[in-house]
């Protein structure tokens, strides 16, 4: 039995990810949102593309008005009026200045603007009442960014502000990478869809629609195969299919002790590496990797409560580094106070479901109110943090700072 930290090494050791030669393909920009950059970007453009100005006020030459106050203001000439998208006309000679506005272009002879506040205008002529800086409020083209250089890496995610620099950059279209591929079944006798009449001693499968719902949020694609029974010809020959469908397999149940837990005996036979079959946590003790030359495989208690967790803490950074993220597919873990008492047996690495609140600029965790137990599905509604508590740690009192699980 793996420790938590080991069984996770594994699986992301373990992960190739999608390849940016192959796994590429082009959307337009207005489709790209939350997808996976493939290659980098760079841009024929400097930003910004040419002197601008940063204020409403005047462009000048310092050399005019470095002596300019309140009491001997500097008088210039307005010759030319600049607004946004407008070229320049005028190249300013010395005793000269131009009207100009926010983000329009700097015209020749300039090197310095004087914010609107700081001056009178009257007719064609405008006093300067004080000295600005050598070159303030002038942004210089290239000083955001030089033409040729890399301008967004490879592995990001693409949100807005990665989308308005491509749009700003020209881009209609961008290199991503492919959505991982999920594959998705239930195993079990006793389960049965929820639009089916429930007989006793059925269970409705929840399992399917967590973890799609789950996949799809992580940007994958997702391929349901459905309840398959407890017969070991008929799993092998969907399990076989579903390897060489998907980068990432994902069962719920049949992993455990019993008699009809088929699971590890069929991925052997298909010829997988199986890694483990359990790990030191609760809940989801009962959880098995294998690893196939193009697909992973991950076996998840068939338990909801357990199956999420086991997905949360596992499988969601397996799907992101999957995915071509560069970074940042590691579980994010904080250091916070709980304003509950947690308790665990001490025996294994215990995850404890809850909310993260953010209170006064400090985060606080909140066990959710009703029985804890791994059974309770009902319990885990509106969770969006785990609370974790080490081996050998039984009772966390309010108050207690606790490490989380951001979900």
């Amino acid at each position: 039995m793996l420790s938590v930290r080991d069984a996770e090494a594994t699986i992301l050791n373990s992960i190739q990810p999608l390849d940016n030669q192959q796994d590429i393909e082009f959307v337009d920009l207005l489709m790209a949102n939350n997808r996976i950059l493939a290659t980098p970007v760079t841009s024929s453009l400097d930003f910004p593309h040419w002197d601008n100005s940063a204020m409403d006020g005047y462009a000048v030459r310092y050399a005019d008005v470095q002596q300019a106050r309140a009491d001997k203001p500097t008088v210039l000439e307005v010759v030319e009026e600049i607004p946004a998208g407008y070229q320049p006309q005028v190249t300013i000679k010395p005793g000269q200045a131009a009207r100009i506005f926010t983000g329009a272009m700097m015209p020749a002879g300039a090197d310095t603007v004087v914010m609107q506040e700081k001056t009178h205008r009257q007719e064609n002529r405008v006093f300067v009442f004080l000295a600005p800086q050598p070159q303030e409020f002038v942004r210089h083209k290239g000083n955001f960014y030089q033409a040729g250089q890399e301008l967004l890496p490879a592995g990001i995610p693409l949100t807005a502000a990665e989308i308005a620099v491509l749009a700003a950059a020209q881009r209609e279209q961008v290199s991503v990478f492919r959505r991982p591929r999920v594959a998705i079944l239930s195993s079990g006798n006793e389960l049965v869809m929820p639009e089916q009449v429930l007989k006793p001693g059925q269970i409705v499968d929840s399992n399917q629609y967590a973890l799609a719902t789950l996949v799809r949020e992580l940007g994958a694609e997702v391929l349901l195969l459905g309840i398959i029974k407890d017969d070991p010809t008929t799993l092998k020959e969907i399990i076989d299919y579903a390897i060489a469908n998907a980068d990432i397999v994902i069962s719920t149940g049949g992993v455990s002790v019993g008699d009809y837990d088929y699971i590890d005996k069929i991925l052997a036979s298909l010829g997988g590496k199986i890694h483990f079959r359990s790990v030191q946590m609760r809940p989801g003790k009962p959880l098995t990797f294998a690893t196939f030359p193009n697909s992973l495989y991950f076996g998840l208690p068939g338990n909801p409560v357990s199956a999420l967790v086991t997905c949360w803490r596992f499988v969601q950074p397996a799907i992101k580094k999957i995915a071509g993220l560069s970074q940042g597919w590691e579980s994010t873990f904080l250091k916070v106070k709980s304003q509950s008492e947690l308790q665990s047996n001490g025996k294994m690495e215990t995850y404890i479901h809850g909310k993260l609140h953010l209170v006064n600029g400090v985060y606080q965790f909140h066990k959710n109110q009703g029985n804890d137990s791994s059974g309770n599905l009902i319990n885990l509604a509106q969770t969006n943090a785990l609370a974790m508590l080490p081996m050998g740690k039984t009772l966390v009192y309010p108050g207690e700072e606790v490490f989380v699980l951001q979900i």
